[in-house]
């Protein structure tokens, strides 16, 4: 009898334990997400400032429904800590650990595939794509269509990284791959129509973001580690680069295509769901939708782990809670930027219209883009990883800076062609020449992190706000087209911080002294 009691209590002593840690593990959730939701926030308190700064000095006006906008706001900061928790959980451990299993047992056969099927489920799901594309839906009266937009984007992004993990493999020189490929989307420029050019170079900088770089930088990485003779700062970076060059040229042959052989009336703009009587239905659909957007991704790991390799996932309830979280925080995230960043966007386009001083317009892109690019959380974590490989060559702080810097003044030089005219070829044709000359000129070492950074520097954040202003400014200065003139923001942002970055690394060689050792 003192036996069965005895078992008893361990029993429930056991299961006291399972609760306890149930408990703990519920409060370690709450707290890293509480965590993700104040990162998010403070990533976007530099907007705010900025906003706030206009709206009281310069309009001395407050928005028709601030709180609307705030709301906004904190449901995109909420979408963001559960999207990035989710990826924690699930999709980056998950996918981590697929890359070194197939670096250590060099399947090639199986990498490649992985690494097209990593790449275009990653870009489908990227909610920036998903922003720019449904806003080039919109302005061309559905002429362009989101979902194939989304899908040429993808595909590019997944075939160049096959050859981006080939080129670490087979040691080929990355600014060879980046000089012919932006050759070829430079040529393609002359002969796409004028109304997807800046889309195309827009669709370039929004394809690497909070879902894809920290997966293609870990298997570059991982790449580079894995591999005899194989430099982390010359061979591990590169991948982001690559997977932002290709889909300039896919999106220029899609529009080529589109503007010359598609009827004009047979599309149609998507619609905006703003029936009041009908939310909740709006809602599910919504959500559905959203359930669509992550599948790929879901598919790609179950079937590489189950499947290609033949393993159990290690903490499967984790995973699969970890899914949740990403499908609910991408749908909320793209229900905060259609209530907060986009009105914002276009407020401040019209109101800085309507005062009539381009140093005003000006002046408020190059501090936006510097503050939003100082908090953006992927390129610290590139800057973190670059300090680490370089061995002292490279400062962390210092690149976020520089990087920060080239992106206010890409947006402000991007402001600035719309706002007096202009071919916007011809402006960004020009920064890539730019680029590629400096290539022969900066520190081997130094090219593929600097075309790196050009790709991480639009956040989640940045792409819908500089859309928005974008489309905002063409929409209001007389004689601009908005679909010509609304996009290319972006690709100044992108382009910009690589030509900053290599001009440091070029001063940095040239003046030893200048450099500060990494704290």
């Amino acid at each position: 009898m003192w036996t069965r009691f005895a078992g008893t209590g361990k029993l429930a002593g056991k299961d006291a334990q399972e609760r306890r840690h149930r408990e703990e593990d519920s409060m370690e959730h709450l707290s890293r997400f509480a965590r993700e939701f104040v990162k998010a926030l403070r990533n976007l308190l530099p907007i705010v400032v900025v906003v706030v700064v206009f709206q009281a000095l310069v309009f001395r006006s407050m928005p028709d429904d601030p709180l609307v906008l705030v709301a906004g706001l904190l449901i995109v900061a909420a979408g963001i800590a559960l999207f990035l928790h989710g990826l924690d959980l699930s999709v980056f451990p998950v996918g981590k650990n697929l890359a070194n299993q197939f670096v250590r047992r060099g399947a090639l056969g199986l990498l490649l595939p992985f690494g097209f099927a990593i790449g275009f489920a990653a870009s489908v799901a990227e909610p920036a794509v998903i922003a720019v594309a449904e806003q080039a839906q919109i302005v061309s009266d559905g002429r362009i269509s989101a979902l194939v937009l989304r899908f040429v984007i993808a595909i590019s992004v997944g075939l160049v990284l096959m050859v981006g993990i080939l080129r670490v493999l087979r040691g080929w020189a990355v600014y060879k791959l980046l000089i012919g490929g932006y050759a070829l989307v430079l040529g393609l420029t002359y002969i796409a129509p004028a109304e997807v050019i800046g889309l195309a170079y827009d669709s370039g900088g929004v394809t690497t973001n909070i879902v894809s770089v920290p997966l293609i930088t870990a298997i570059g990485l991982g790449l580079a580690n894995s591999i005899r003779g194989r430099s982390l700062l010359a061979d591990g970076f590169g991948l982001v680069a690559l997977c932002v060059m290709v889909p300039m040229a896919g999106v220029q042959l899609y529009g080529t295509w589109v503007y010359t052989f598609s009827d004009a009336s047979v599309g149609t703009a998507p619609d905006t769901g703003e029936d009041p009587t009908d939310w909740v239905v709006g809602m599910l659909l919504g959500l559905a939708s959203m359930v669509r957007e992550v599948l790929p991704l879901v598919g790609v790991v179950l079937f590489f782990q189950y499947v290609a390799l033949r393993r159990q996932l290690a903490h499967p309830m984790r995973v699969v809670v970890g899914f949740v979280m990403v499908l609910l925080g991408l749908y909320a995230f793209v229900v905060g930027l259609r209530i907060g960043l986009f009105p914002i966007g276009s407020l401040m386009a019209e109101q800085l219209i309507e005062q009539g001083n381009p140093s005003l317009i000006l002046l408020f892109a190059l501090l936006i883009g510097f503050a939003t690019t100082m908090a953006e959380p992927a390129l610290v974590a590139i800057g973190d990883q670059a300090q680490d490989a370089s061995l002292g060559k490279i400062n962390g702080f210092a690149i976020r800076t520089i990087v920060a810097v080239g992106v206010g003044l890409g947006i402000t030089v991007g402001v600035y062609r719309i706002l007096v005219g202009g071919p916007f070829h011809y402006f960004i044709m020009a920064a890539y020449a730019v680029a590629i000359v400096l290539v022969f000129l900066t520190p081997r070492y130094v090219v593929a992190l600097a075309f790196d950074l050009g790709g991480v520097t639009t956040s989640e954040v940045t792409v819908p706000l500089v859309t928005a202003l974008g489309i905002g400014l063409a929409a209001a200065v007389e004689g601009r087209d908005v679909l010509i003139d609304g996009f290319g923001l972006i690709a100044f942002a992108s382009i910009f911080p690589v030509v900053a970055v290599m001009v440091y690394a070029m001063v940095m060689e040239r003046f030893p002294r200048l450099r500060k050792e990494p704290s």
